[in-house]
């Protein structure tokens, strides 16, 4: 019996997400991993399907940096829309790249998206009728991590 063709995957542009982040806090090791906690102090998302401020707090990336560099993401947000509507947004991910490549972002210096894989998956809450469609949402991101704070293209998967 010959194999089924794939179901396709198909996705759909909502929005860039900027994040400006604060210094991280080091917890230390722990579970054979650093854990830090960076607090996100803001920041926009724009798109064609939702346009917001990231609110400054309570909001953070509980991350895991694994020995080799690659990181693990944990991170809650909440969006304040335009018109004053709340969406809680928490995304895990990961970050990987060669060695030097990660070292040049731990120090907080610029390196082309290309150069390594950093992708999220993101899931939403709000209780706003007009965006009740986020809560049946599964998006994905592209990120970057730029100096001044990560930035995502993200997808819904439809």
């Amino acid at each position: 019996m010959d194999a089924p063709d794939p179901l396709p995957l198909r996705t759909e542009f909502l929005f860039r997400m900027s994040l400006t982040v604060g210094p991280p806090q080091g917890i230390g090791p722990s579970r054979g991993t650093e854990l830090r906690v960076v607090p996100v102090t803001g920041g926009t998302v724009a798109g064609p399907r939702l346009t917001a401020e990231v609110l400054p707090g309570p909001a953070g990336d509980w991350l895991r940096v694994e020995p080799d560099g690659t990181t693990h993401l944990d991170v809650r947000l909440t969006l304040r829309t335009t018109t004053g509507g709340l969406v809680y947004c928490r995304y895990t991910g990961l970050r990987a790249g060669p060695p030097e490549v990660l070292a040049r972002l731990g120090r907080g210096e610029a390196v082309a998206p290309e150069d390594y894989y950093f992708r999220t998956a993101l899931r939403f809450e709000t209780g706003v009728p007009d965006l009740a469609w986020l809560d049946r949402t599964i998006a994905v991101g592209v990120g970057q991590r730029r100096p001044e704070g990560p930035v995502y293209d993200v997808y819904a998967v439809l």
